[in-house]
């Protein structure tokens, strides 16, 4: 059975990437709108009352616009946007959280697609926090870079039109107000009471992700081993189609000259994540690093997902 599927803001970063997966999913139908009426209200009115799933790939005001026009409709709507990912009666859109979240994103009309580096944060995070390792008023640390991309068309303009200039920046932190647009759903999702301190990087590459979370041993909810956190990472992640938990100083996944990178993820939904110590002192500190693709698990291909998962397909149809 094929279901109908419309992307409202198709034409956009995250818009793109979830086309061009939907265009090789045996499954889904796409209603696509020409240029000159994908911004006219009746017709992207019409489309969503003919699709089974309404992915809206919009800025924030847009989607709970659009979300308005879609009220009495049937289609399911999966949002994009910062808007509803702490909003009730809104489901959220990471199936990985925790034992249910997939019955409840598949019994909801109203799924709020999980941010890019909330991916990364929660997926570390809430392990610990449920297993009862972390406190949720940790105090907690967080650097990441990521590509380029995450920063949409005006950003990945602006990278693109100055390839050359050394006085334009192409590696630079943003964010330094300490309040980064995802904190709410990270403390939401994560189990904490209080934002972690988040130092977000772009670098000069355009798609990509690492977050890095250093733990301090003794300032954990009780005596904590890196054993301890690695089976509860392990645990929490078991039979997951799209994360993979490493082994404590795993490697495998670095080049000959020890350098962990990320590019080996871009182009997939599949997101690893890595405990490192240090082995002379291993009952002092831990580093769990998360590695994605920031259009992929982080946004594209979790949208894509979450689709699968509300209409009842098979979960990983249509990604890689």
């Amino acid at each position: 059975m094929s279901y109908k599927i419309f992307i409202d803001g198709e034409a956009g970063t995250t818009g793109l990437q979830v086309r061009e997966r939907l265009l090789s999913h045996p499954d889904a139908e796409l209603i696509q709108l020409a240029d000159a009426d994908r911004k006219d209200a009746s017709h992207r009115r019409d489309a969503m009352a003919a699709a089974d799933a309404v992915i809206l790939c919009l800025p924030d005001e847009s989607a709970m616009e659009a979300v308005d026009m879609a009220s009495g409709m049937d289609c399911r709507i999966i949002d994009a946007s910062t808007a509803h990912r702490t909003a009730d009666g809104w489901v959220y859109g990471f199936p990985e959280l925790t034992t249910g979240q997939r019955d409840r994103i598949a019994a909801s009309r109203h799924i709020a697609n999980v941010g890019c580096y909330a991916s990364a944060m929660i997926a570390m995070i809430r392990p610990l926090t449920e297993h009862q390792l972390l406190s949720p008023d940790a105090g907690l640390s967080i650097s990441a870079v990521s590509g380029y991309s995450g920063g949409g068309k005006a950003l990945i303009s602006y990278m693109d039109a100055h390839p050359d200039d050394a006085a334009t920046p192409h590696h630079f932190a943003y964010g330094l107000n300490l309040n980064h647009k995802h904190l709410p759903e990270v403390m939401m999702h994560g189990g904490l009471n209080k934002p972690p301190v988040f130092t977000p990087m772009v670098g000069d590459f355009y798609a990509g992700m690492m977050v890095m979370l250093p733990l301090h041993l003794d300032q954990m909810r009780k005596q904590v081993s890196i054993a301890d956190i690695h089976t509860a990472l392990g645990q929490h992640y078991r039979d997951e189609p799209f994360v993979t938990v490493h082994a404590p100083n795993d490697q495998t996944a670095m080049n000959d000259r020890g350098f962990l990178g990320m590019q080996d993820l871009v182009g997939s939904n599949r997101m690893d994540i890595h405990l490192f110590y240090p082995e002379q002192r291993p009952d002092t500190a831990g580093l769990i690093v998360a590695r994605l693709d920031n259009l992929g698990k982080g946004a594209s291909g979790a949208a894509v997902q979450n689709m699968n998962i509300a209409l009842g397909l098979d979960e990983t149809a249509g990604l890689i």
